[in-house]
Order: C-alpha cells, then sequence, then structure tokens
C-alpha cells in the first residue's frame, strides 16, 4: 500500500517538515526553478526531502549541492547557474529555441530544423545517431552537482529511472545517487541512448514515476508533500497529425503514473477518514501542488525542447510568481490541513475550459 509508514509521525503546525515532489518536462522544469526559488526566501519553511524525475530530479540534486555547499542562498544561486548554463549549452533536452522572446515565442512546431529533427529521430535512433553517446547534459550536471553532497547534505533526494528491461521504477537515493542516475532520470530514449549503471540499461523516470512520491512515503517524517505540477492534465484540443497524436500520447503516460499514486493516496486518506484505517500504520498526508496550467496548458509540447535563455527566464518568472500567490494563500496551512483534493484534482471527470 503506498501509503504505509516506516517512520514516526512528524510534528504538525507551521514549522512542519516540508517534502517537495518535482515533476519533470524538458526545459519547462525551469518554472519549477521559479517555484523553488520563492520558496528558499522563506526561511520557516522547514524543507525536508525532495524527490524528482527528469528536470525535476536535476532541480532537487542543484538545489541540495547548493543548500549543503551554502544553505539556502547557496542553493538559490546553484539553481540560477544551472539555468543559465542549461541556456548556454543549448541542446541539454534535444534542441533549442529560436532567439526570440520568452513565451509567446517559445514552441518550434513550425520552426523547420524541429520539423526536420522530427522526422529524423523516428527514422534512426540514438544508437544509430550518436554512435560515441554524446550527451551534452552530462558537462552541465557535472558542473553543478556533486555526489558528495547529494550523499551527506541535509537534504533527502530521490531520483526515480525507468529499468529498460523490466519497465519497474528504481529510487536512487544517497548511497547510490550519482551524475549517472540523474542521466538515467533525465534519458528520453528517443534522443539518447540509456545510461547503463550496475549493468542495467535506464531511461526517462517520466515512464514509471513522475514524480515517483512513495519514496517520500516510506523513508521521510513529513507529512506535508508539496507537487510541483508543470505537465498538463487536459489539452483542449484533439489531436490529429502523427507529430500531435505522439506528443499527446506522451503526455498522458508521464502522467499516468502520478495519477496512479494520488488515487492511492486518495483511497487510503478515505478509509482513515471512515476510521478503518489507524494512523500507527498509515500517514494521512497533507498534500499541497503548485501549478500554472492555464500558462503552461498552451504551451506546445514542443517547447520542452526550447532552451533559449528568454524562455527559461519567462517560465522562471511564471514559477515565482506561482509560488509567491500560493504562499500568499496557504502558508499557514502547512502543518494543518491539505490544500487540494486529490481525488477532485486527478481522478474526476474534467471539463475542458
Amino acid at each position: 500500500m503506498a501509503t504505509r509508514k516506516k517512520k514516526p509521525t512528524s510534528l504538525a503546525g507551521p514549522g512542519a517538515p516540508l517534502d517537495l515532489a518535482l515533476q519533470g518536462g524538458g526545459s519547462h522544469g525551469a518554472f519549477t526553478w521559479g517555484v523553488l526559488d520563492r520558496l528558499l526566501d522563506d526561511q520557516t519553511l522547514a524543507i525536508d526531502g525532495a524527490c524528482g524525475t527528469s528536470a525535476g530530479a536535476l532541480n532537487a540534486a542543484v538545489m541540495a549541492t547548493g543548500w549543503a555547499e551554502g544553505g539556502r542562498s547557496g542553493a538559490k544561486a546553484a539553481l540560477r547557474a544551472f539555468w543559465l548554463d542549461v541556456a548556454e549549452q543549448g541542446s541539454c533536452f534535444g534542441g533549442s529555441g529560436p532567439a526570440r522572446t520568452g513565451i509567446a515565442a517559445s514552441n518550434l512546431v513550425d520552426n523547420p530544423l524541429y520539423l526536420w529533427s522530427q522526422q529524423f529521430l523516428h527514422t534512426f535512433s540514438p544508437y544509430q545517431f550518436n554512435p560515441l553517446d554524446i550527451n551534452p547534459l552530462r558537462k552541465v550536471v557535472l558542473r553543478h552537482v556533486r555526489e558528495e553532497a547529494l550523499r551527506k547534505g541535509p537534504l533527502a533526494v530521490f531520483v526515480t529511472a525507468t529499468a529498460v528491461r523490466t519497465g519497474q521504477p528504481r529510487i536512487f537515493h544517497r548511497d547510490d545517487l550519482s551524475i549517472d542516475a540523474l542521466l538515467a532520470s533525465a534519458c528520453l530514449p528517443q534522443l539518447f541512448r540509456a545510461v547503463v549503471i550496475d549493468g542495467e540499461p535506464y531511461w526517462d523516470g517520466g515512464y514509471s514515476g513522475n514524480p515517483a512520491i512513495w519514496p517520500l512515503i516510506y523513508e521521510t517524517p513529513a507529512l506535508d508533500v508539496m507537487l510541483v505540477k508543470i505537465n498538463p492534465l487536459v489539452r483542449p484540443e484533439t489531436p490529429d497529425t502523427s507529430g500531435e497524436i505522439a506528443d499527446r500520447v506522451n503526455e498522458i503516460t508521464f502522467n499516468a503514473s502520478l495519477v496512479s499514486e494520488m488515487r492511492a493516496i486518495s483511497f487510503v486518506q478515505r478509509l482513515m477518514r471512515e476510521g478503518r484505517l489507524g494512523e500507527g500504520e498509515y500517514k494521512y498526508l497533507r498534500l499541497h501542488m503548485i501549478a500554472d496550467e492555464q500558462h503552461l496548458g498552451q504551451l506546445h509540447p514542443s517547447s520542452k525542447l526550447n532552451t533559449e535563455r528568454r524562455f527559461l527566464e519567462a517560465l522562471f518568472d511564471l514559477g515565482y510568481a506561482a509560488a509567491h500567490g500560493w504562499l500568499a494563500r496557504h502558508r499557514a496551512d502547512i502543518g494543518v490541513r491539505s490544500t487540494f483534493d486529490p481525488a477532485e484534482t486527478f481522478l474526476a471527470p474534467r471539463s475542458v475550459p
């Protein structure tokens, strides 16, 4: 059962520890950068741990490295340096955007180079076009993540990757958390060769957990979990081209594991409210979520490959504003009550605006 706890119930009230669950989504992870920057400004938030997948895993690892070496201000500086380095590198998530301004010019779907690259990727695998296994993200991660900080630092970090052979998630934490684990978590199989760790090949963690929340339930004392959601659940239009269909299938796939976990959490919460499960054996999680479906939901999936600096900074601004607004409305609820209903948000039928 996903909500069976391993450690004693944590303290309640404003100082209660808070865990972060960070979704992956390519360059849209810069939205999470903005969220984290604002959360780190609040000295009263007792951030205890973070789970992440793909870009979410990178955000968690960079934040944990900066925190271990320089506290909250170090974490903020580390995140900023990382994302600006991503913009400078240009191809960390498989593509680069045109040099135009911000959100309005983010989508690459009409870019001839993007269209050609998609046709190319449908024809050749990375084992064919990248025989030397060159991954531009590796050098960037090496510049901004210290494995020792992840293993001995104050923040517990959990990173999800998907085992290619079994399709099962693997959670890397502390002793086995490494640069390779981070690259595995962000390894889209159409773009990069599988990352082999201990003889096992791994692909992007989004296929099996985006993010996987259960490590926080089992391995940390916190009852409060903050989900930073960057992948839209709803798209207003039915895709009708092969590219659009493939993009929507990927979005649904990358959301499926999170929806399943939320279904399990909601089920356990209902049983506990009805007195059919005891608190001595299970956690009653207090769930929170920061998202901006209004803006991120308007972005074409191709924009996840866009690492143009002005686009990343526009996403940062959206994330910062979303976190600022959430704190203004709900800071007092941490340690006291949930601020969203997982059944209503993830399980109930939703109308399209």
